[in-house]
C-alpha cells in the first residue's frame, strides 16, 4: 500500500512538471497585464462611468428641484415683507380688553408646559421667564414636567418651583416613574392632570427658552378670534449666536428655516412644521388631531401633521422673539441634527399614504406638504448635498468621460446659496465657510434619513441636547449671602435632600479617562482624506479643475474630525 501511495505521488509530480514545461514557460506577464487593463477599461466603460453618469444626472435633477422650491419659498417671504403682511392682517387679531364686571374672566385659563430632562445649567431660566407672563395669576397655571435622573439637578427644580410658589405663582412641578415616550410621552401625561380640564390653550417652552413677559399677550387672541386657528408660533431668537463660529453658522441656517420658511408656508398654506418650543397650542386640536404621540423622535411634527390633516391651521409671528440657545459643542449638534434628520423621514414613511388617502384638506396642501415640506425639505437636500457634492463631484476626476455641466457646478449652486443666506445678512461674509459646514453636516444628516426611512438601529434614538447657559464661561459670581443662608437652611431641615446628599440613591457609572483620540470623528477624517485624495489626483492628472475646491473641503471635514468645531465642554 506504502508502495501503491508513493507511486501516486511520483505520478503527480512528474504530471506537474510536464504541464509547466509545456505551457508555464509560454506565459507572457505582459500579456496578461494587457489582459488586466482591458477588464477594467471593460468594467469602466459599460459599468462604472454609465453608472456615474446616471446618479449625476439624478443629482442634476434634484438640485434644479431644490432651487425651484428656494426660489419659490423665498418669492413669497419677499412677498410679505414689501407689502407687510402680517399675520395680524390675514386673521383677526385684537387685543384683550378689560371688563371691569367680568374681571379676569375675560383671560381663557392658560397652560405652561416646560419639559426638562437634567437641566440644571438652565432651569431657572424657563421657570423664570414663565412665571413672569403677563397674564391673571388666577387664568394660568405653570406646568413643570421633569424627567431628570439626576437627583440632585430634580431636588433643584422642585425647589425652584416652590420658591415661585411661595410668591403666588400657580406653578405645578410633576415628574413620572419612567422616561416612555421621552417629550411626548412626558407632554401625554401632563395632559392627564384635572386642572388641565379647565385651560383652552398651552404655551410649551424648552428648558433653555425664555419667552418675553407680552408672549401670552401677543399669541392668544389668534386663538381666541379665529376658531379654525390650532397653532401661534414664535421665532427663536439665540443668546449664544456669536459664541463661537459653530454657532453663528448655525443661526445662518435657522434663521432661513423661520424667515422664508415658516413665514412661506404660514402665508400660502398654513401650515409649517411646529418647532416644539415657543409656540401655543389650543388644546381642541390636539386632542382633535389624536394627542401625544411617541412614535417618531419628531413628536411636535407629528401634532403638526395630523392636526392639520383634520383642517387646522397655523399662524407664525415672525416679529415675536423668545431667546434660547443653540448647541455649541459639536458632538451636541451631531446628536442634535440625528434627531433633526431620522425623525421626520421616518414620520414621511410612516404618514405618506394618510396623507395622499386624506379628504379634509385640498390637493395642493397635500402636494405641499409631501412635495415642498416632506420630500425636497427632509429627504432631497440631505441627500444631493453629501452624494453630489461630496461624491458625484470628487470621483468625477477619475473618469474623463463624466462631463458635469458649468451651470451644475457653478450657477445653480450659488443660486441656491443665495437664498438661503438671506435669513442672516450680518453673516454674509462667512457664506463660504457655512457651505462646507453644511457640506459637512450632510454625512450625519443623510445617514439619520437613510435610518429614519428604513427604521435601522438608532431610528428611536433621543438624546437631549446639552445646554450649558453660563456654565463654562469663567466669570466672578456674586453670592447674596442672604438668599444662600435660606437656601442651607432649607436642606438641612430637609430630611429627604439631606439623604441625597450623603449617600446617592442611583451609582454614578465610572468613567474611563478620555484619551486624545476620543475626541476624533474617524467617518469625517475618513470622507476628508478621500476629498484630499481626490483633489490631488485632479491637480496631478485629470485637469478638471476641482482640486482647489476638493483640497478646501477636504480640510473642512479634517477640521470637524479631529474636533475643533465648537467649544470643548466637560462631557466631551
Amino acid at each position: 500500500m506504502e508502495a501503491d501511495g508513493t507511486t501516486n505521488v511520483l505520478i503527480g509530480v512528474q504530471y506537474i512538471r510536464r504541464l509547466w514545461r509545456e505551457f508555464g514557460t509560454t506565459i507572457q506577464w505582459e500579456n496578461v497585464s494587457e489582459s488586466l487593463v482591458h477588464s477594467w477599461n471593460l468594467l469602466v466603460s459599460y459599468f462604472m462611468v454609465p453608472l456615474l453618469r446616471f446618479v449625476l444626472v439624478i443629482c442634476l435633477a434634484l438640485t434644479v428641484m431644490i432651487l425651484i422650491e428656494k426660489l419659490f419659498v423665498g418669492a413669497v417671504s419677499l412677498t410679505v415683507r414689501i407689502f407687510k403682511i402680517k399675520p395680524e392682517k390675514r386673521y383677526k387679531w385684537e387685543p384683550i380688553k378689560q371688563d371691569e364686571e367680568m374681571g379676569t374672566s375675560v383671560y381663557p385659563m392658560v397652560l405652561v408646559q416646560i419639559p426638562m430632562y437634567n437641566e440644571k445649567e438652565v432651569y431657572k431660566l424657563s421657570i423664570g421667564a414663565a412665571c413672569g407672563l403677563e397674564w391673571p395669576s388666577d387664568r394660568v397655571i405653570i406646568q413643570v414636567l421633569d424627567d431628570s435622573t439626576d437627583l440632585a439637578v430634580k431636588d433643584l427644580v422642585e425647589l425652584e418651583c416652590q420658591r415661585w410658589k411661595s410668591k403666588g405663582v400657580n406653578i405645578k412641578y410633576e415628574v413620572r416613574n419612567n422616561r416612555k415616550g421621552y417629550k411626548a410621552g412626558a407632554l401625554k401625561e401632563g395632559m392627564k392632570h384635572d386642572y388641565v380640564q379647565d385651560c383652552e390653550y398651552i404655551a410649551m417652552f424648552d428648558a433653555d427658552f425664555q419667552p418675553e413677559s407680552d408672549f401670552l399677550l401677543r399669541t392668544v387672541p389668534f386663538l381666541m378670534h379665529n376658531p379654525d386657528i390650532a397653532l401661534v408660533q414664535s421665532r427663536w431668537r439665540f443668546v449664544n449666536a456669536d459664541e463661537c463660529l459653530m454657532t453663528r453658522l448655525q443661526e445662518m441656517s435657522l434663521d432661513y428655516h423661520f424667515k422664508v420658511e415658516q413665514e412661506s408656508g404660514s402665508t400660502m398654506f398654513a401650515f409649517f412644521g411646529f418647532n416644539g418650543t415657543a409656540g401655543v397650542w389650543r388644546i381642541a386640536a390636539i386632542a382633535d388631531a389624536g394627542g401625544w404621540k411617541d412614535r417618531t423622535t419628531v413628536e411636535d411634527m407629528d401634532l403638526a401633521v395630523r392636526a392639520t390633516l383634520r383642517g387646522w391651521k397655523f399662524v407664525y409671528i415672525g416679529d415675536l422673539h423668545v431667546k434660547s440657545e443653540l448647541p455649541s459643542s459639536f458632538k451636541a449638534f451631531r446628536f442634535q441634527q440625528h434627531r433633526w434628520s431620522c425623525g421626520p423621514a421616518n414620520l414621511f414613511k410612516k404618514m405618506a399614504v394618510e396623507i395622499m388617502q386624506n379628504n379634509k384638506v385640498s390637493f395642493r396642501k397635500k402636494v405641499h406638504i409631501i412635495y415642498d415640506f416632506f420630500f425636497i425639505g427632509k429627504i432631497v437636500a440631505h441627500t444631493v448635498t453629501f452624494v453630489y457634492y461630496c461624491t458625484v463631484i470628487p470621483l468625477s476626476v477619475f473618469f474623463p468621460e463624466v462631463d458635469i455641466p458649468y451651470w451644475g457646478v457653478v450657477y445653480v449652486p450659488t443660486i441656491i446659496t443665495l437664498c438661503k443666506s438671506v435669513g442672516t445678512p450680518s453673516s454674509f461674509h462667512l457664506v463660504f465657510i457655512w457651505i462646507l459646514f453644511e457640506n459637512v453636516m450632510s454625512l450625519h444628516r443623510l445617514k439619520a434619513a437613510l435610518t429614519g426611512l428604513f427604521d435601522a438601529g438608532r431610528v428611536n434614538e433621543w438624546v437631549v441636547t446639552e445646554k450649558l447657559g453660563d456654565a463654562h464661561k469663567t466669570k466672578h459670581v456674586v453670592i447674596d449671602i442672604s438668599e444662600a443662608d435660606k437656601l442651607v437652611d432649607s436642606l438641612l431641615t430637609d430630611k429627604s435632600a439631606d439623604s441625597h446628599l450623603t449617600k446617592p440613591c442611583i451609582p454614578k457609572l465610572k468613567k474611563k479617562k478620555a484619551g486624545i483620540t476620543d475626541r476624533f470623528y474617524y467617518s469625517e477624517l475618513g470622507i476628508g482624506a478621500f476629498m484630499f485624495f481626490c483633489g490631488y489626483y485632479d491637480a496631478a492628472i485629470s485637469k478638471k479643475g476641482y482640486f482647489l475646491y476638493l483640497f478646501v473641503q477636504g480640510i473642512a471635514f479634517f477640521v470637524a474630525g479631529f474636533g475643533y468645531l465648537g467649544i470643548q465642554t466637560p462631557n466631551d
